[in-house]
């Protein structure tokens, strides 16, 4: 039997990451460079974010139910296409890290986190995760940076508290990650985004996650 091709096999990269972290600049980077299809988190055409933003106990559970139905659909497209596709932000990070952060600040009421987590739960034993995440690790010093440089307007308003609580549950979440290939970044000592021979060792280890230490491409 001929040996499986797994260039071929491999149809879901995600990047996942805090606000601010270079979710969005490092998947277009590896859509250019692998010739992959890039699938971005439309925060431009999101009915619930500004609302979000100013008001988030109001509207974090309508946020949060959004995101889960957008991401669970790309997760569907994702596997009855036939391109490989490089996805920003999981299904995993809302329920795993917004959710719960929402619940524990008192911005999600218990009925409406209980009533989302099972939800996801339910949805989870029917997706497959990634075939490699990739995990860019980050700061809160660099995150506020990153975030102050592409001067989104609705960013203006999230608290320096918020960005700490939050890198608390990606760490948490990363530390226990068992569902498959992980690789870690640590976006404070890699300017992917401004130097060449970063972003190239970023693609050396994820050409070594992928197609083993002595592939060539």
């Amino acid at each position: 039997m001929a040996k499986a091709d797994p260039k071929k096999e491999t149809k879901h990269i995600a990047v996942a990451g805090n606000i601010g972290s270079g979710k969005t600049t490092l998947t277009t980077m590896l859509a250019k460079h692998y010739k992959w299809q890039p699938h971005f988190e439309d925060v431009e055409h999101n009915p619930y974010l500004v609302d979000f933003y100013e008001d988030m106990h109001r509207w974090s559970f309508n946020l949060q139910i959004y995101f889960l139905n957008n991401r669970i659909k790309h997760l569907i497209d994702i596997r009855n296409g036939k391109e490989t596709v490089v996805q920003d932000r999981t299904v995993f990070e809302d329920a795993y890290i917004f959710a719960p952060n929402l619940f524990d600040m008192g911005l999600m009421t218990k009925r409406d986190y209980e009533n989302y987590s099972s939800f996801f739960q339910n949805l989870k034993a029917l997706i497959k995760p990634p075939d490699l995440l990739i995990y860019l690790k980050a700061s809160i010093p660099t995150l506020v940076d990153q975030i102050q440089k592409r001067g989104r307007g609705y960013e203006e308003n999230i608290r320096l508290d918020y960005l700490k609580r939050l890198n608390g549950f990606y760490n948490k979440w990363i530390e226990t990650y068992k569902d498959g290939p992980l690789l870690i970044i640590d976006v404070d000592n890699c300017n992917f985004a401004e130097k060449e021979e970063d972003f190239a060792e970023v693609v050396k280890k994820i050409d070594a996650q992928l197609y083993g230490l002595f592939s060539k491409k």
